[in-house]
Formats: structure tokens, sequence, C-alpha cells
């Protein structure tokens, strides 16, 4: 089968391997789309702790099922995956939190993943699509499950307002379900041109920051009060500096994007507000499944997808998604 072969670190290529021989309880997965997520930019760039070449990546992707027996779901159903690997004893597991497992592990890392024409993966693991959810949106499940669960597992409350801030897949996927949830309205900061038009055309009020008193201009946006969640989809820090001064007394500010360096923040605004500042990881499979709805509650979820390359582009795909101002917000490859 084809494949995208992690080889070390900036190295991958495209070769035939063998299809996957399949352990029991997992099941056959023709895959059909496939997109780069940071976490395969870190693999490639060699930087990752547990991927070792070689390797197939990609823990975002869909296509069709090709194993019999699969409870309730017949071969040729078109699917999508939850990727997480738990081990089901531990305390978190046992506490029903299997998707902060201590020993987690993520297909696409810790075994081979989506970016071949075929993966095996647990039978468990596997979600139907909708009918009117393509194979490209079926891609794109996994992303927003990250934003479905951030605000599922954080107590969201419709009619809360909320600012976002970094227009990338996740901020985009964060606003476009913080809509489809019932904010009262949503605010994008983001500087780069290209994203804040792109967040524009689906409708969102976009503004830079640069040059920007983010206390005073938050206040203003307000009644005076700061916002009543503040989600931080960008991990850096500049913007751990404003996350404090945006946000209202005994807000919320979420933290969603992962910090690649350690960043510090003014603690003590913090404490004359009373604010909770909170982190998300992943996803659990319930926000899974949700995301495999809202997928196509808005039409505008699809214009994150910027690039849909065939598997022969597999470096030209890695190269859009990690150069700064190539205009890709999310890269996919094409199996079909």
């Amino acid at each position: 089968m084809r494949a995208i072969v992690y080889e070390g670190a900036n190295q991958i290529a495209v070769k035939d391997i063998p299809a996957p021989r399949l352990k029991e309880g997992w099941a056959l997965v023709k895959v059909s789309h496939a997109g780069i997520c940071g976490t395969d930019v870190n693999i490639y760039s060699g930087f990752h702790p547990r991927a070792t070449a070689p390797l197939v990546m990609g823990h975002e992707f869909s296509g069709t099922l090709e194993s019999d027996g699969v409870p309730g779901m017949a071969k040729g159903t078109r699917v999508t995956v939850y990727p997480l690997l738990s081990c089901g004893h531990c305390t978190p597991c046992r506490e029903g939190n299997g998707h902060v497992c201590n020993t987690l592990g993520l297909l696409g890392i810790d075994c081979d993943g989506g970016f071949g024409e075929y993966v095996q993966v647990p039978v468990e693991s596997i979600i139907p699509l909708e009918d009117r959810v393509s194979f490209k949106m079926g891609a794109l499940v996994e992303p927003v499950a990250v934003c479905v669960h951030a605000l599922r597992g954080r107590g969201f409350t419709p009619g809360d307002n909320a600012l976002v801030i970094g227009g990338g897949a996740i901020g985009l996927c964060t606003a476009l379900t913080l809509r489809v949830f019932g904010a009262s309205s949503v605010l994008m900061f983001e500087n780069d041109p290209f994203r804040a038009e792109l967040a524009r055309s689906m409708g969102f009020e976009v503004v830079s920051t640069v040059g920007m008193d983010v206390e005073d201009y938050c206040k203003s946006r307000t009644g005076g009060d700061g916002f009543d969640w503040v989600m931080d989809c960008a991990g850096v820090q500049p913007v751990a500096n404003m996350l404090l001064d945006a946000v209202k007394v005994r807000g919320h500010i979420l933290i969603i994007a992962s910090y690649p360096k350690p960043a510090s923040m003014p603690f003590i605004k913090g404490m004359f507000k009373e604010i909770t500042i909170e982190f998300t990881r992943v996803y659990r499979r319930k926000d899974f499944a949700v995301a495999a709805q809202i997928v196509a509650a808005d039409p505008n979820f699809e214009k994150v997808i910027t690039h849909v390359l065939p598997v022969e582009d597999a470096q030209k795909g890695f190269d859009l998604a990690m150069t700064k101002g190539s205009n890709a917000i999310k890269v996919m490859f094409s199996f079909d």
C-alpha cells in the first residue's frame, strides 16, 4: 500500500509498504483523507519524545470500513476514528477519564496511523459518518472534537460571550463551535491578514492586537467588564501576557493551544479578578461523536481546510504546514 513514512528528523518518503496485519479486536479502514496536525509537524521535525522512525503518522483521518464483524457497522460504512489509545487500568481510566490516561497513546505516534492507504484501528474507536458529511469533512472531526471537548468539559453556558485568540485551525474551529453552542458573541484576535480575512468570511469580527491596549479594548467591547471566556488558541508568550487583561472578574481563561515553550503570566491580576484558568486535552469519545455531527452544521467548517493534496505531494504538504505566510490552515492528503 502507499504510505507517507517518517524516516527521521525532517525526512519523509512516499513508499509502498505491506498492509497492516490485523490484531485481535482491531479492524481495517481504507483511508480517504488525512490531515496534518501540529503533532505531526513536531514528529516530522524530530521533536516528539515518543515517535520513532520508521512510522506512518496521522491521527486525523476518514475512510471506509474494510472489515466484517464490527458491531452495528457493515463493511463499506463511511467512518472516522477516535485515535486515542488508553490502557483502561490506571486511575484516570478507572475514573472515566481515559482521554488523560497515565500512559495515553495515539494512532500515528505509538503505532502506524492514517497517512497510509490502509490503517488498523481498535474496533471500539470506529465512528460512523452521516451521509451528509464528506470524507474531507470526516477528517476534520478530530480537531473539531478538541474544541467540543473544551466547551463541554469546562461548562460553557449558551449566552456567554467569548474572545478567541488565534486564527489557525483550532482557533477557527473553536470560534465555529462556540457559535454552534450558542455563544452570544464571538470576537477573534488575529494579526495575520490571510487568517483574519478567512475568519471574516465565516462571519466573525476580527481585530489585530498590534498597538492595542488589550485591557482597555476588551472593557470597551463588554460594557466595562471583559469577556466571559477567553480562549487561547495560539500558545505563545505574547498571548499569555494579555489573557488576564481580556477576561472579566470571575471569568474563564481556557488554554486550548499547546505551549511549545514555558510561559509566564502576571498571576496577581488573576488573583484580583478571581478568574479561573483551565486547561483542556484532546477529547472523550462522546465529544468525538458530537463533533462528527456538527461539522455539517455550518458550511464554514469546510473553509478551515485550505489544501487537499495527493499523497505524492507529501513533502509539499509539510512544507505548507510549516511555512509561515504560506496561507495554509488545514492541509490534508487524499488517498482516493
